[in-house]
């Protein structure tokens, strides 16, 4: 994980913040009843208000408020009790009204943080603020040859603008930073995150100083020690934030060096040629002449109504991963488990009465493995943790050996079933019986004496033996047994 890149003239460190913009989950949009589900004919769901008609009255969305007040208390926020719709002044084709409603010196959400579970450390990535704001229409550029059109199915969709501060120092805490907010809000509920439909996605600012200007802005915060910053529009996926970052970092060393400077300007990302380019120059407040909204009061808010809201929400990553690792994992383990809600509700259940760690190993090895085969996700799992826990037990009370418990997992995945009738039905379950397991043993001997005096000479060579007598029973056999027997039967050494 580089935080520096190095120079013809030395080292130079990455400063990163990040402002995503996450659509609420809402069955209507901000200041109109109009609906939000995706993929409806474009322009059927809009509304006279989404329109810009004039004489329309916004109406705020209380669903939209709640929605922003959970998320804001599940980043530690400050919560404003006050805070005021403003109107940000634009020019575009999709944006019918001329202005977008939005906030900007009484944001709704105030100061909090992000945890990222790095490596080797834990970063704490301040956020700035969470403000409330509609969604802009789209531009459509390939329906016609000659002309371009408008759908305004998103416009006045409720979007929560989450700014952090620039607390990121490398391409891999950026994309850390973007999937650990994904799993918080889609924890909460308030964004699912579908980054592939325009749910969710990512603004980044990226600048580059010499070594040591980042700790002095940590100490005096002031920006005179960073660098001027670009900023790359509306990144849609974790992998793509990592390599803008690391292109745009580069290129703003490379005109550094050569003695040139960086203009302060909004960029966008292209994937196929993994490069940025300019868009615009970067507007700045005052560009956008900013005041506040005159058809909505300022919002007021009772702390009853927030604290009522902070006591239902749900148990988030980070306590769930802190209280999987009290049980036993490892804190990579958890890590994974707890990236995704499904994922870490999948494994609770599927952990319920067998050992933490071997349920985490089963889970990651065997049930994901298979689901990345498949091209599935863990909603669309064919066996359930209930069915995966069964094969679990059998493995733990050796009622089936660890092959077998693939080779079940495999039938059942396929075929469906209970694992526990299966293995009945099919004579799946581990021998035991001693008597067995000497005869297997026996009838190996009996087809490689030659083998026989090799594993007297090196009892590390026994490995072979148990291999073939697990061949013998079907890998019917307990593996454990197979070596006692067999070392009791060769006169092996224990170290053997």
């Amino acid at each position: 994980m580089s935080r520096t890149i190095k120079g013809q003239t030395g080292e130079w460190e990455i400063v990163i913040g990040m402002e995503v913009h996450a659509q609420v989950t809402s069955n209507s949009k901000l200041f109109s009843g109009a609906s939000t589900e995706f993929g409806a004919e474009p322009n059927s769901q809009v509304s006279f208000i989404d329109a810009g008609m004039p004489g329309m009255l916004p109406v705020i969305n209380e669903k939209c408020i709640e929605q922003a007040v959970r998320t804001g208390l599940g980043l530690k926020a400050q919560i404003n009790l006050n805070s005021v719709f403003d109107r940000k002044n634009y020019f575009f084709p999709d944006l019918p009204q001329g202005y977008q409603i939005s906030q900007y010196k009484s944001p709704i959400v105030g100061e909090g943080e992000i945890l990222l579970d790095m490596k080797d450390e834990t970063i704490t990535v301040g956020i700035e603020r969470i403000h409330l704001e509609q969604d802009a229409g789209k531009s459509l550029h390939d329906q016609d040859p000659d002309n371009s059109f408008v759908d305004l199915n998103r416009s006045g969709v409720a979007l929560m603008e989450i700014v952090s501060k620039p607390h990121m120092r490398s391409s891999e805490e950026a994309a850390a930073f973007l999937k650990k907010l994904r799993a918080i809000v889609r924890y909460l509920g308030t964004c699912d995150g579908n980054m592939d439909e325009g749910s969710m996605r990512a603004d980044v600012n990226v600048s580059v100083c010499r070594v040591g200007g980042y700790e002095k802005f940590r100490a005096d915060g002031s920006f005179k020690h960073l660098g001027t910053r670009c900023e790359i529009k509306n990144v849609n996926s974790m992998r793509f934030v990592q390599m803008a970052v690391e292109y745009e970092a580069r290129r703003q060393v490379e005109i550094l060096e050569e003695g040139g400077t960086i203009d302060q300007e909004t960029r966008r990302y292209d994937s196929k040629a993994n490069e940025t380019r300019s868009m615009r120059s970067k507007e700045d407040a005052h560009d956008y002449r900013y005041f506040p909204d005159p058809d909505l009061l300022p919002l007021e808010l009772e702390q009853a109504w927030v604290d009522a809201i902070a006591k239902s929400l749900p148990e988030l990553p980070d306590e769930k991963r802190a209280r999987f690792i009290a049980g036993g994992l490892s804190p990579y383990d958890a890590s994974v488990l707890v990236a995704e809600r499904e994922l870490a509700d999948f494994y609770e259940e599927l952990a319920q009465g067998v050992d933490a760690k071997a349920a985490a190993n089963w889970l990651n090895n065997e049930i994901l493995g298979r689901l990345k085969r498949d091209g599935l996700s863990i909603t669309d799992v064919p066996v359930s943790a209930a069915a995966n826990n069964a094969i679990i037990q059998m493995v733990a009370d050796q009622t089936i050996s660890g092959k077998i418990a693939k080779d079940l997992l495999d039938i059942v995945w396929t075929e469906g079933g209970d694992p526990r009738a299966v293995v009945e039905a099919r004579g799946l379950r581990q021998v035991t019986d001693t008597g067995a397991i000497d005869a297997a043993i026996e009838a190996v001997i009996a087809a490689n004496p030659a083998k026989v005096e090799e594993v007297k000479a090196k009892p590390k060579l026994a490995a072979w033996f148990v291999g073939q007598v697990m061949k013998q029973t079907g890998g019917k056999a307990n593996p454990a047994a197979v070596n006692a027997a067999l070392k009791a039967r060769l006169n092996l050494p224990d170290e053997g």
